[in-house]
């Protein structure tokens, strides 16, 4: 059984995991309107992987026996600038995600919680790959400058990226 804080702070960070994913289909929707469709395929992929997140905390607060509590989500932003300024948002904001799952790691330690801890090292792992994974579109971006025939090509790239539900994976 979940202890009031864990369970109080895990509700919460189901709220930050749809925060991002509608942050990002907010993303995907102002690419299309730069005419970036792989840039907006990226972003609407990165919004379902958060709705996986959300989901996998949600079924982890009923393994243990605990109560989802779902509370509003904040309106995000519509408008975001460049590529580059809207992948660097990205990235604060992974920084920003990856820092809250710290704080959860912190709280399971605490409390002693040794199994939420456990799932907590995953969310741990997919944050350094979910902020790497930024980091290099941003250096591919500052490569060519966000222009030309560079920015085309990302644009086509990410463009190829598929759904994978890693949550699954295990």
């Amino acid at each position: 059984m979940l202890k009031e804080k864990m369970e109080k702070a895990l509700n919460e960070q189901i709220n930050k995991e749809l925060y991002s994913a509608y942050l990002y289909l907010s993303m995907s929707a102002y690419s299309q309107t730069l005419g970036m469709p792989g840039v907006a395929n990226w972003m609407k992929i990165q919004a379902q992987e958060e709705l996986t997140h959300a989901n996998k905390f949600f079924d982890y607060i009923h393994e243990r026996d605990g109560k989802v509590t779902l509370s509003a989500i904040d309106a995000v932003e519509t408008k975001f600038g460049s590529v580059t300024e809207m992948f660097k948002k990205v990235l604060e904001h992974e920084q920003y995600v990856s820092e809250s799952i710290n704080k959860l790691v912190d709280i399971s330690i605490e409390l002693s919680d040794h199994a939420t801890r456990s799932i907590l090292m995953w969310f741990v792992d997919e944050q350094v790959e979910e902020e790497a994974s930024v980091q290099d579109i941003l250096d591919k971006l500052a490569m060519f400058d966000a222009k030309g025939h560079g920015l085309f090509m990302l644009d086509k790239d990410l463009g190829s990226r598929a759904f994978v539900d890693e949550t699954q994976a295990e």
